[in-house]
């Protein structure tokens, strides 16, 4: 664990994401404290540097409950890549040695495997549910009106792209 300020922290990387992860069951923090945390965090300039903040915190439903906050310190309902950090923190530091965990997220419930190896959390599974592709479901502004968000024309750098726009928890815009 570092500490900034008397802030714990762990700093995870998943998939070419990389988080900062706070324990939220040992220590409380009131949501303006949260979204000052994410903004100071995770400036690469003059913080931590991360892609969002990860809370792990307690769940009255779940067997955990995760929370993000994005680098701007607004909330998301959920992160793949970030729930997955979550998972592995909460096995190696022994909040749980089960295997299948339940996740309470903005998103709702996430059901996590997890792969041990040598007492460590070697890999971890999600089940993501299905994506959402209508336009206010993600939301992309660019299709008002339309169906679902395949193959949208997005201009950038002068040149035309035709993109996908999906939500699964996190607005993503693909480009194939």
């Amino acid at each position: 664990m570092n500490k900034t300020q008397g802030l714990e922290f762990v700093k995870m990387h998943g998939t070419g994401n990389d988080f900062i992860v706070i324990d939220c069951i040992s220590r409380h923090f009131s949501d303006e404290e949260h979204t000052k945390i994410a903004k100071a965090g995770c400036d690469r300039h003059f913080g931590i540097g991360s892609d969002g903040t990860v809370l792990v915190c307690p769940s009255r439903t779940c067997d955990f409950r995760m929370r993000m906050f994005n680098p701007d310190g607004t909330e998301a309902e959920m992160c793949g890549n970030g729930i997955r950090v979550f998972a592995k923190f909460l096995y190696d530091r022994g909040f749980t040695a089960a295997k299948k965990i339940s996740v309470e997220t903005l998103a709702g419930v996430k059901y996590i495997e997890l792969a041990e190896k040598n007492g460590r959390c070697a890999a971890v599974t999600v089940d993501m549910g299905a994506p959402r592709l209508l336009p206010e479901e993600i939301p992309f502004g660019g299709c008002a009106g339309a169906e679902n968000v395949k193959q949208a024309p997005v201009m950038a750098c002068g040149r035309e792209f035709l993109v996908t726009c999906v939500n699964m928890g996190n607005p993503h815009c693909v480009v194939f």
